[in-house]
């Protein structure tokens, strides 16, 4: 396995984009999507852990705009700043490159999955919507039922639309995203065209997979991460 972090150029100027790569022949690619709080040692370990799987995985680095670089854990007040300049349209030129980026390795858009947590949570519904790729994992996406804290709109109205199947994974304690939202959407996607799956933890708040965070919770984290690679196994196969 390999592991480097390299500048690509987007629509919307350079962008650092993370990569770990598997031993041998990739079954695919995954691109990671990071919390709200960056591409920091917890979105490469997630990649780390894709490359050990077997996929080829990349990790865009979308705090581009405001300069980059991640912010720690709790540290709300230099959080927001980091989201200056960036709209649904922004997020989908980033991921778009990132895309492009595994293409040019030779991994066609439906051996492509793509894997969210926190703000990439609801980042991997967008995609799924707006894209066809070959599967998508969103954990603990907020704003995506109805809008969340961070300044962008609601997405619930593209559930039906989803080009991409979709595994949304949610915690019951998790304060900023009530269970009815997580319903509400399950209910909103049984029209896509799409296979689409949602899995509550009754035991889970925000966060829980990440093993940083004071809301991890391992027996979760631990069966919501083999859901992820199982669906990856099947639609990406």
């Amino acid at each position: 396995m390999g592991n480097t972090t390299h500048t690509m150029e987007t629509a919307h100027g350079p962008m650092e984009l993370y990569e770990a790569t598997p031993s041998g022949e990739p079954r695919g690619g995954v691109v990671v999507i990071q919390e709200a709080f960056g591409v920091n040692g917890r979105s490469k370990d997630v990649a780390a852990r894709l490359a050990s799987a077997g996929y080829h995985a990349v990790a865009p680095a979308i705090f581009h705009r405001a300069g980059g670089g991640t912010v720690d854990y709790g540290d709300f007040a230099n959080l927001m700043p980091k989201f200056e300049g960036l709209d649904d349209e922004g997020i989908m030129v980033d991921v778009d490159a990132a895309i492009d980026h595994l293409n040019a390795a030779g991994i066609p858009n439906s051996k492509i999955g793509i894997v969210g947590f926190c703000f990439g949570g609801r980042v991997t519904f967008l995609v799924a919507a707006r894209r066809a790729l070959g599967a998508a994992s969103g954990f603990y996406g907020g704003g995506i039922a109805s809008k969340g804290g961070l300044p962008f709109p609601a997405l619930i109205d593209e559930a039906a639309t989803l080009q991409t199947p979709f595994l949304g994974i949610f915690g019951d304690l998790d304060a900023s995203i009530p269970s009815e939202d997580v319903e509400k959407l399950r209910e909103a996607m049984k029209a896509a065209p799409v296979p689409t799956e949602v899995v509550r933890y009754p035991e889970a708040g925000h966060g829980f997979h990440c093993d940083a965070r004071p809301d991890y919770h391992e027996p979760s984290a631990k069966d919501a991460w083999a859901r992820t690679l199982a669906w990856f196994d099947v639609h990406l196969a």
